[in-house]
């Protein structure tokens, strides 16, 4: 059985710091080797999207970063800048841990 997960990355920002973090973590899924992986005897496949607005800003604290959520799980991120990429994929895609210091609380 395969399952699909998604990254959607809000891109709704001015600075378009939104689709420079999709792009980093485009290149970092391909990089860690993760864009195709077994979980618990399941076929995953990780992709990364944009979309206009995730309606955070108000939780994300219009910080210089973009906002993500993470399905199915519905993990979401604030402030997520590219350096920060490759963290995210690494501990949330390869590790299956939230990354605490871009969690945001809904």
């Amino acid at each position: 059985m395969s399952t699909d997960r998604r990254l959607f990355v809000c891109t709704n920002q001015k600075s378009g710091v939104g689709d420079d973090v999709a792009k980093a973590l485009k290149k970092e899924l391909k990089h860690q080797g993760l864009k195709k992986q077994e979980v618990k005897g399941q076929k995953v496949r990780t992709q990364v999207q944009t979309c206009d607005c995730l309606d955070l800003c108000r939780s994300c604290k219009k910080g210089p970063g973009a906002a993500l959520i993470v399905y199915p799980e519905g993990t979401v991120y604030g402030n997520v800048r590219p350096t920060d990429a490759a963290e995210l994929v690494a501990e949330h895609i390869g590790r299956g841990r939230v990354v605490k210091r871009l969690h945001l609380d809904q």
